[in-house]
């Protein structure tokens, strides 16, 4: 039934991308506006722009490394559990294993509590158990990213296992009787067909490992600090770096909105790659 109303669903298009978008048309006018109009009368529209706190911010040494560590331990992390649960996800589907759904549960309990819950162990684990000598996983870029695959990779299983349970069987059956490999069907079957719900699980495991702050903000302290806690430095005792924070902030939608561009890219592509013909 065609839509009777177009002007209707413009309507609230518009007023959802208004409602969507004016946070960030906010946080770029505070970025560029002077400490002392900061605190003046507020408006909505920009009569000069100041850009002195976008190159405070990119002049700093510390801050281009804290970006640094945050893309690198991100994407390393996203990479290394969307691996994991895609072979994981796999095994729970193709084969009977013994109590799997309880498997499966169990995995998800582990992503239901919060992650203060763990703060105290991980940093005893961190500090003392895994601390031997000059290896260790306190401060560490490798530490973060393995840190992290606890909390996403339940989350990842959990997004991913409906994508792989949807791939019908036969496929596989097939593919065998061709003569191909278990490797080869996981690669050259199974993956093409699962790149859309591989590429959303890619992009919701880098997002969640990007704003991650309480464990960051604890297991981390200069050579593997991320961005999100390097926001922390701008409030002290004599006041609140807003401009400065605002223009941060601004900087690290870029890598978001690149990753994002990038993946969708493949999400696309992969809703009609490996169709089955007639």
């Amino acid at each position: 039934m065609p839509n009777e109303r177009p002007w209707l669903t413009v309507l609230l298009w518009v007023v959802l991308s208004i409602a969507t978008l004016f946070p960030i048309y906010w946080l770029f006018v505070i970025s560029v506006k002077p400490a002392v109009e900061l605190f003046s009368t507020p408006s909505l529209f920009l009569d000069t722009i100041y850009w002195k706190n976008y190159v405070k911010v990119i002049g700093d040494d510390t801050l281009r490394r804290y970006m640094m560590n945050s893309i690198i331990i991100s994407s390393g992390n996203a990479v290394l559990v969307t691996v994991l649960a895609f072979m994981a996800c796999y095994a729970l589907s193709r084969y009977d294993l013994a109590g799997k759904e309880n498997i499966f549960f169990w995995t998800i309990t582990n992503r239901m509590a919060p992650a203060a819950v763990f703060l105290l162990p991980f940093f005893l684990l961190f500090t003392q158990v895994f601390a031997i000598g000059d290896w260790k996983l306190y401060d560490t870029r490798i530490g973060m990213i393995l840190l992290y695959c606890t909390f996403n990779l339940p989350f990842a299983i959990w997004t991913l296992r409906p994508t792989i349970d949807g791939i019908p069987k036969e496929l596989d059956e097939a593919a065998t009787v061709d003569g191909a490999t278990t490797w080869q069907v996981i690669t050259e079957v199974i993956f093409p067909l699962a790149r859309p719900g591989l590429a959303v699980t890619l992009i919701l495991t880098w997002v969640f490992a990007w704003n991650e702050f309480l464990l960051a903000a604890t297991l981390t302290s200069f050579n593997a600090r991320t961005i999100t806690t390097g926001l922390s430095e701008y409030v002290t005792t004599t006041g609140t770096e807003w401009g400065t924070m605002a223009s941060i902030s601004i900087i690290t939608l870029i890598p978001a909105l690149i990753i994002f561009s990038v993946v969708q890219r493949h999400i696309v592509a992969g809703l009609t790659f490996g169709a089955v013909k007639e």
